[in-house]
């Protein structure tokens, strides 16, 4: 058996060993975890976004423009200096407002435009009829200006019910999912490191 298996048998037991209470085998693969993950991804920004698009243009390129994106950088830095925290603002302002300038019309058209014309583009089946009463009546559901009597009181209450069915999906996806996860590692454990099973 090589030492691999061992280890990630080792971690896979002290996560485990959170089913019984919090203790320090737990909290050890819990903080190996967070680092190795804040490590990994410090890295990776080092390889893929610093030395790339900064390092090397500036100083094997002498490409100087992008001397005004790197100092806007080491702004964001400057937050964990109360005396010059002030500076960061600047970095944080140009990015949340060319995120919003960005994200704002891509969004719309991918989540609203987009759905919009999916949900109406077949009435004539059954899936279609479904799909335009589920979104008609829970737009009905959080409809506040009216009061939810007669027929759109009855509305309001269909799209509770698809409100219902729709996070009962979700929940029953998720966990479906944390089974899934469960089921690998079972299998690592009982194949892999005890061999009962192939």
């Amino acid at each position: 058996m090589n030492i691999e298996t061992l280890i990630a048998t080792f971690l896979t037991l002290c996560i485990f060993s959170f089913l019984y209470k919090d203790n320090p085998f737990y909290k050890f693969a819990e903080h190996l975890l967070v680092g190795i993950s804040v490590g990994y991804v410090l890295v990776m920004a080092v390889n893929t976004t610093l030395m790339p698009k900064l390092v090397n243009p500036v100083f094997k390129q002498g490409e100087l423009g992008y001397i005004i994106p790197g100092i806007l950088g080491i702004f964001m830095l400057l937050r964990f200096f109360p005396r010059y925290t002030w500076l960061s603002r600047i970095s944080i302002a140009l990015i949340i407002g060319a995120g919003a300038g960005v994200a704002i019309p891509a969004t719309i058209q991918a989540r609203l435009f987009s759905q919009m014309q999916a949900s109406m583009k077949d009435f004539a089946s059954i899936d279609g009829i479904i799909i335009f009463l589920g979104i008609a009546s829970t737009l009905a559901y959080f409809f506040f200006s009216k009061e939810h009597k007669g027929w759109f009181g009855a509305t309001a209450k269909m799209g509770t019910w698809f409100l219902m069915i729709f996070f009962g999906a979700t929940f029953g996806y998720t966990v479906m999912s944390r089974i899934s996860l469960l089921i690998g590692r079972m299998q690592f454990l009982l194949g892999d490191f005890l061999h009962i099973i192939k």
